[in-house]
């Protein structure tokens, strides 16, 4: 797999009939390294480790439902109350990020109402604040750590 812009980790592969596989240390289990999944699993490692994530309060590919359609987010972060404070939407690193990824994550955000957006292809990363109102949103240079993040969040 390719070289990232985010930080390398120690992660665990296996090979099975004929297939790579990565261990997600969020979910416990071996998953077929896709492009996207490579993305997703150094997102998971560089929340956890630089911004203090903790790991029991991330959810991946969680199942959500936007007008009686079943749809998939990428990963969620929640609060210690139990509601969402980051939706994290992942890209193969050739997939660019379009206003058409953050419309995808801003639809899905509809029902979550999480207070901050991520969307990353591993080599691009952009992250916003959702406004008061919940549809406006606040470009941020960076992803605030998770102590930030639950201060902020909160509504």
């Amino acid at each position: 797999m390719e070289q990232l812009s985010l930080p390398a980790f120690s992660y665990k592969l296996k090979e099975s009939d004929g297939k790579t596989f990565i261990y997600d240390a969020v979910r416990r289990k071996w998953l077929v390294l896709t492009p996207e999944e490579w993305v997703r699993q150094h997102l998971l490692h560089f929340l956890h480790a630089y911004l203090q994530y903790p790991k029991p309060l991330m959810s991946v590919e969680r199942g959500t439902r936007y007008n009686r359609l079943q749809k998939r987010t990428d990963i969620c972060v929640y609060g210690g109350d139990g509601k969402v404070l980051l939706l994290v939407e992942c890209k193969a690193p050739t997939v660019p990020i379009s206003t058409q990824t953050l419309q995808q994550a801003a639809v899905y955000n509809q029902t979550i109402k999480a207070p901050y957006l991520l969307l990353s292809n591993g080599h691009h990363h952009y992250c916003w604040r959702v406004a008061e109102d919940g549809v406006s949103l606040e470009p941020l240079a960076e992803l605030p750590p998770f102590d930030q993040l639950k201060k902020d969040g909160v509504r």
